[in-house]
């Protein structure tokens, strides 16, 4: 397959300030989530040699301001090109009506949706605080990505869904023990470790075991308090596909798709807080 017609991800931003990613192909270009304001989603994408107005779609995983930035409500008509569609699950849509998000006129999704570009989308919904959240298997020319963040455990319904994608993008929030003894509220604790909030790092290492991607493993919402990038790094050290630490602040670069092979493990650049390793181990 030609380099360029080959279906790529680049995850602009991924943690609790914000997350957002972008799928191409040949013939579509479609976001992922849209955690970052307007203009700062427009900043990034231009880092990566997209413009805004190549956007032919934008599908979100749910509601909570770092996967939907409120900016979005109002400023989509000036950001966005008349044709771009925006997808929500309907499980999500009293929501939307709620924080003014019906102004953008989403359509929503259950179970598939066909998305430009000869892209279909299976969704299934999981465990998320009370409204849950999708998961995605993108279907590409070539080539399938799976996608699953804020997933509150794994279950057979998850692996089921992913299993064997080509790249896997899954969420690796947090290490337990940094987790019990960051000082939060128990209430917040309870939130992320209860089976509705996020998945553990080694939650995270069980699914990936369970849905054996062929390339390429991207880990997302790393915890800015309760995780590093090298303990998660460990879990996966030896593994037999290619591993990318999605940051907070900067893009990764672009991951094929459908690759022949994997590449070697890297990491996007963290910020400045995330360069020394805590004590804390997993």
């Amino acid at each position: 397959m030609d380099e360029r017609a080959r279906p790529r991800l680049c995850v602009l931003s991924s943690g609790s300030s914000g997350n957002c990613a972008i799928v191409r192909s040949a013939s579509a270009t479609i976001l992922i989530d849209a955690g970052l304001a307007p203009r700062r989603t427009r900043t990034l994408l231009e880092r990566v040699g997209v413009g805004l107005d190549e956007i032919d779609a934008v599908i979100l995983t749910h509601l909570d301001g770092d996967h939907w930035h409120p900016g979005w409500a109002t400023g989509w008509p000036r950001f966005m090109r008349e044709d771009c569609t925006l997808h929500l699950h309907r499980a999500h849509l009293r929501r939307a009506e709620r924080a003014g998000t019906l102004f953008t006129r989403p359509t929503p999704f259950e179970d598939d949706l066909d998305l430009p570009g000869a892209v279909h989308v299976a969704c299934r919904l999981l465990a998320h605080d009370d409204e849950g959240v999708a998961s995605f298997r993108f279907t590409l020319p070539g080539a399938d990505l799976g996608w699953a963040t804020d997933a509150g455990r794994v279950t057979p319904a998850l692996i089921d869904h992913l299993e064997g994608v080509d790249v896997l993008a899954i969420e690796s929030n947090y290490c337990p023990r940094m987790q019990t003894r960051s000082g939060r509220p128990a209430f917040l604790i309870q939130r992320v470790m209860g089976g509705a909030g996020h998945l553990s790092n080694h939650e995270c290492l069980q699914a990936v075991d369970a849905i054996a991607p062929r390339e390429h493993v991207v880990l997302l919402h790393l915890s800015r308090d309760c995780n590093h990038p090298d303990l998660v790094a460990d879990l996966h050290a030896g593994a037999d596909y290619a591993l990318t630490i999605a940051a907070r602040y900067e893009p990764t670069r672009w991951i094929n798709i459908g690759a022949a092979r994997p590449r070697p493990s890297i990491r996007a650049a963290q910020s400045p807080a995330a360069s020394s390793r805590p004590g804390a181990a997993p």
